[in-house]
């Protein structure tokens, strides 16, 4: 099902694998030109074994639980993306997410959130109502909340706190300070971190990852999108991980074998066993 991801160039070269294996927490194999069975194996390659793959509609929502139920290195998250619910989101629709979110290898509602960046202000309310009702599908599912927010941190929380969030709650590609990743840690959320806390002007980024608890950390690659340094804007994949976790682990005076093993177990504490 692949689609134009708008990433040039060739991709990037494979890393050094990774000692102790790790998880990618988001990634979108339908927007890579690169089958999904060559991607998986690329990752276990380097040590990514393990990875969750991302609708934003309902059609990409069904593509990914179908190919999580083809391969156990997969996991799948369905929703309604933000940008594509600023239109308005029918009850139909909801009715099929919330159905999907029920399947076998289905683990996360997501990705659902507010993105102010793309969306003028008349629109925010459907974002919003489109929220609201993802979050109430995963507490009725028991499925992790997987949030895309972008420039919208303050009605994100908000909403989260007025609804009530679920008991798993994952922020994903982490874009707030370090003051927020204190208020997620406060409130026991995930804080997943893509490639671009790697970018050279990353540097609240750098700082949010810092203080995040590292048994709230989570590390993905939004494949094919916000492929690490030095590689941005090159189509990326889950076998990029490496390149994130080290600058993550290097940022948090950690080892990276420690901080692999713990991305590991938190990404099973917030998706279940695999």
């Amino acid at each position: 099902m692949a689609r134009n991801s708008g990433r040039v160039g060739d991709p990037p070269p494979p890393p050094d694998p990774l000692a102790v294996p790790a998880v990618d927490a988001h990634c979108h194999l339908d927007l890579m030109d690169t089958p999904v069975a060559e991607a998986v194996a690329a990752a276990r390659a380097v040590g990514i074994t393990r990875m969750v793959t991302v609708g934003v509609d309902l059609e990409t929502s069904r593509w990914q639980a179908e190919i999580a139920a083809a391969h156990p290195e997969v996991w799948a998250a369905v929703a309604i993306h933000p940008n594509e619910a600023a239109s308005g989101v029918d009850e139909a629709t909801f009715e099929a997410i919330a159905k999907l979110a029920r399947a076998d290898g289905v683990v996360a509602v997501g990705e659902t959130g507010l993105d102010y960046f793309r969306t003028p202000p008349e629109r925010h309310a459907a974002q919003q109502e489109s929220f609201r009702r993802h979050i109430a599908i995963a507490k009725e599912t028991g499925r992790a909340l997987m949030i895309h927010d972008r420039e919208a941190h303050d009605d994100t929380l908000r909403i989260l706190a007025a609804e009530g969030a679920p008991e798993r709650v994952v922020f994903h590609a982490f874009s707030g300070d370090a003051a927020m990743a204190r208020t997620c840690a406060d409130a026991g959320y995930v804080m997943s971190f893509a490639g671009n806390v790697t970018f050279k002007n990353a540097g609240e980024l750098r700082a949010a990852a810092a203080v995040a608890p590292r048994d709230l950390l989570l590390v993905e690659t939004d494949a094919p999108y916000l492929t690490p340094a030095p590689w941005r804007g090159r189509p990326g994949g889950p076998y990029l991980v490496p390149l994130t976790l080290r600058l993550l682990a290097q940022t948090r005076g950690e080892q990276v074998d420690d901080l692999a093993a713990a991305v590991a177990a938190n990404a099973e504490r917030t998706f279940g066993p695999w």
